[in-house]
């Protein structure tokens, strides 16, 4: 018999997880590193909470390449049902199945001495039509099942509708699914998949959801570590640039907009000033760039008769 696959120890501390984000292209706070350890080595969800862009997705990503897992990742929206994120029916194969079986079965059923037995006969090939080989794994079914432990990610869960958020009790509490016709299907208790919930607060979670999940609160670093991300994603960026475009941003984001600018925004950002050869921000570059940054006209609008003053805000220490 071979020999079992040697699993990977577990990690031993936070800050074990914390470097290899870091090496994933995640710079993470220390409280966050902690509570995605724990919801590791519990084995719980983990809620991530905060506005839209302060990178809960990407930690998601940041995780499954840290600890060497796939990346499961169901979007949720408005009218997600079960048979998007859980399973469904090969109904094309079953009809298949049915044509190519169907003279076998009536020529068992010809031989019947009555009525209960034929229905028995039918009864059996049509269990045959409603097991594995014939289900299709969504996303969370996959990520149950999978032999290697994956990262899964349940994006923008406050998307979806509240009865979609009840069916997701059970995985949540239980890391189980039971599927009427297969019964109970069940992760690895050894190594679970690592779940990870993201919400934008588009509407309130419930309280039965929030109890089976730990909790982590994402909000825009502070400016020494959107700095210090500047420098891990593009090598090269010079340190007063960086704090010159993080300043800018932090600006933007003490203004009332209807979309304030995401880490990725202002990653894309200081990447097209190095690719137009820039090492400092002038009024009419910003505004001629304005664009990566607020996605909508609105807030242009509001923010063009202000750039001198905003290019002007001294970056805030923390």
């Amino acid at each position: 018999m071979a020999a079992a696959l040697a699993r990977p120890a577990p990690l031993a501390s936070a800050k074990e997880l914390e470097v290899l984000l870091g090496k994933a292209r995640y710079l993470a706070d220390p409280t966050t590193a902690l509570t995605a350890w724990l919801g590791l080595r519990m084995k719980r969800p983990v809620l991530l909470e905060g506005p839209a862009g302060v990178g809960k997705t990407d930690l998601a990503r940041a995780a499954a390449e840290a600890l060497g897992r796939p990346l499961v990742r169901l979007q949720c929206y408005e009218g997600l049902d079960e048979a998007k994120a859980l399973y469904e029916w090969d109904y094309a194969k079953q009809m298949l199945y049915t044509q190519l079986l169907r003279e076998a079965i009536a020529k068992e059923v010809a031989g019947t001495a009555s009525l209960a037995e034929a229905a028995s006969i039918v009864a059996k090939s049509e269990a045959t039509f409603f097991s594995k080989q014939f289900l299709i794994a969504r996303p969370l079914l996959f990520a149950l099942q999978s032999p290697t432990p994956v990262v899964l990610l349940i994006d923008e869960v406050d998307r979806a509708d509240p009865e979609f958020e009840a069916f997701l009790l059970e995985v949540l509490s239980e890391l189980q699914v039971t599927i009427p016709e297969l019964g109970t299907i069940k992760a690895d208790p050894d190594e679970p998949p690592l779940v990870f919930l993201t919400t934008n607060g588009t509407r309130e979670m419930t309280e039965a959801l929030r109890r089976r999940c730990l909790h982590a609160f994402l909000d825009y670093p502070p400016p020494s570590r959107e700095i210090a991300i500047l420098g891990l994603v593009i090598p090269g960026i010079e340190a007063a640039l960086a704090a010159q475009i993080v300043a800018f941003v932090a600006a933007l984001r003490a203004m009332d907009l209807r979309k304030a600018p995401a880490i990725s925004e202002t990653i894309d950002w200081a990447r097209a000033m190095l690719l137009l050869g820039k090492s400092a921000l002038d009024k009419a570059l910003v505004q001629d760039t304005l664009g990566l940054l607020l996605k909508h006209q609105g807030d242009k609008l509001d923010v063009e008769p202000k750039l001198e003053a905003l290019l002007r805000a001294p970056l805030k220490t923390g």
